[in-house]
């Protein structure tokens, strides 16, 4: 299954068949002569939802996940060792909220089965103990508190070094944070839905420095930048028009972020097409962008290389074309990443059970055309009007790696995809992912990659900024760990 998802027929043959044909343990996916082996599910583990941090709110998981490599041990008793995992924009019911940014350290213990391996009885989801040990807020530049309310009309003025960035009404940097790299001195970036921007960190939390995407991501409305995402609160206009003219599609920025294993290039991706290259209907959004910026200097990164990703296509339960947006990345290397894409709509926590598309790709952009600093990184130069590609370019390369959704694997730890629509049921939105060695020096090329769910701050018993909620239908979604044994030459290489 090497092939690209390049027209429509094609994509939707690959999709259904990989949504009714379960993954094998051991799977391999061979990208340009290199082997990268899926050895199957080795543990899971769970925070509940009831979960609060120490400001007293909802805890939110997974829209990023990065893994703490320079602790992580291994011990008779298995591994131990932590990682960072980035919230979005807090709880939503009618808008946003004035959720004050912020990101978890959370202390993991692990003690993985073998691959192909049972749980004993009673012990299939205990695999990893996840806790939650800290909380720091993110603010401005100024050390101002930051917030996860809709820019609905405001645009901070550019200023230094920093470009034009989202500002809400009440004045506050308005971030939606959805990835996480985290740096060798402390610092990080985070990527977010809003600008679509990319923002450096301190290791305290305050803001560094900011990097706007190419104009045709930038979202405009009557000309000139807008970064609503049509989440108004009760009251409140809706952004006019309601969807940008050009640009990321509202709630679809930059969803995926990674830093080559070289430490050299970080590699972002918009979660689906930009507005005018397709954005505006689920059923052609298919043509991304992966940015590769070069980061020597890491207050002014530069646009290296940039490809357009197509992504999978696949039909829904009531036979609808869609298009299965990314959600994250991890970088292999300067051309290789892995790309987790998936449906929506549908898991615990929903109305709907069953997904048909929740899978981990390798992105290969060997062979793909660089755009960067071309045409069609001007607004008003699409590159695939109404989804369809244009002939000069040559999408990056898509080979299916790991099926989330394989009933056997999910089976072994007691999960399922699909009714009952229970806590065993995996939720919507798995959104984070992260690789650390197995630190066994017979097996040099393999990793635990760890995958995460964003659980949207879904809860009974919720509490956030100043009020208490109760999630709709009885939604109670838990933060759920998913952890495979890898195994990855690129990344081992470096």
């Amino acid at each position: 299954m090497k092939h690209l998802y390049r027209t429509a027929s094609l994509g939707v043959a690959l999709a259904l068949f990989t949504a009714l044909t379960p993954a094998l343990a051991d799977s391999t996916a061979t990208v340009g002569g290199t082997s990268f082996i899926n050895k199957g599910l080795v543990g899971v583990g769970r925070i509940p939802a009831a979960q609060r941090d120490k400001f007293g709110e909802t805890f939110g998981s997974g829209s990023g996940m990065s893994i703490d490599t320079s602790g992580w041990t291994h011990d008779a008793a298995g591994y131990k060792g932590s990682l960072w995992l980035l919230p979005d924009r807090g709880y939503n019911v009618v808008g946003t909220t004035d959720y004050r940014p912020r990101l978890n350290t959370i202390g993991i213990e692990f003690a993985p089965v073998a691959p192909g391996a049972a749980p004993a009885a009673g012990q299939e989801q205990t695999g990893v103990k996840a806790t939650l040990a800290d909380t720091m807020l993110l603010t401005d530049d100024k050390g101002a508190d930051a917030t996860g309310l809709d820019p609905l009309n405001g645009v901070r003025a550019a200023s230094g070094d920093m470009p034009i960035l989202p500002q809400a009404d009440n004045g506050k940097l308005a971030l939606d944070n959805e990835a996480i790299v985290h740096l060798p001195d402390g610092s990080m970036f985070i990527s977010d839905e809003y600008g679509p921007n990319i923002y450096r960190f301190s290791a305290d939390g305050h803001l560094l420095s900011a990097t706007q995407p190419p104009a045709a991501l930038v979202p405009m409305r009557h000309g000139g930048p807008n970064f609503a995402s049509d989440n108004p609160g009760a009251g409140a206009a809706e952004p006019d028009p309601k969807d940008p003219d050009t640009g990321r599609q509202n709630n679809q920025g930059l969803e995926g972020m990674a830093m080559t294993p070289d430490g050299k290039f970080l590699i972002a991706v918009l979660q689906s097409a930009p507005r005018q290259d397709g954005g505006d209907s689920p059923a052609t959004r298919q043509n991304t962008r992966a940015l590769v910026y070069d980061v020597s200097d890491l207050g002014h990164l530069k646009l290296a290389h940039e490809y357009v990703v197509s992504l999978p296509v696949f039909k829904d339960a009531k036979g609808k074309t869609k298009i299965a947006a990314q959600s994250e990345i991890v970088a292999l290397s300067d051309k290789t990443f892995l790309m987790l894409a998936r449906d929506s709509g549908n898991g615990q926590g929903l109305k709907g059970d069953t997904s048909l598309v929740r899978q981990i790709f390798v992105v290969d952009v060997s062979a793909a055309t660089d755009i960067a600093g071309g045409a069609f990184d001007a607004a008003d130069k699409p590159l695939a009007p109404k989804g369809v590609l244009d002939p000069s370019v040559t999408p990056a390369k898509l080979t299916p790696f790991i099926d989330i959704n394989d009933k056997g694997e999910l089976g072994r730890f007691g999960l399922h995809n699909g009714a009952p629509n229970d806590k065993n049921n995996l939720s919507e939105k798995w959104e984070a992912m992260s690789v650390v060695s197995v630190l066994n020096p017979k097996l040099p090329d393999d990793y635990f990659l760890f995958v995460a769910n964003d659980n949207d701050f879904l809860a009974q018993d919720g509490f956030q900024v100043g009020a208490p909620y109760k999630a709709e239908d009885g939604a109670d979604v838990d933060t759920m760990f998913l952890v495979y044994q890898v195994t990855l030459p690129d990344l081992a290489r470096k």
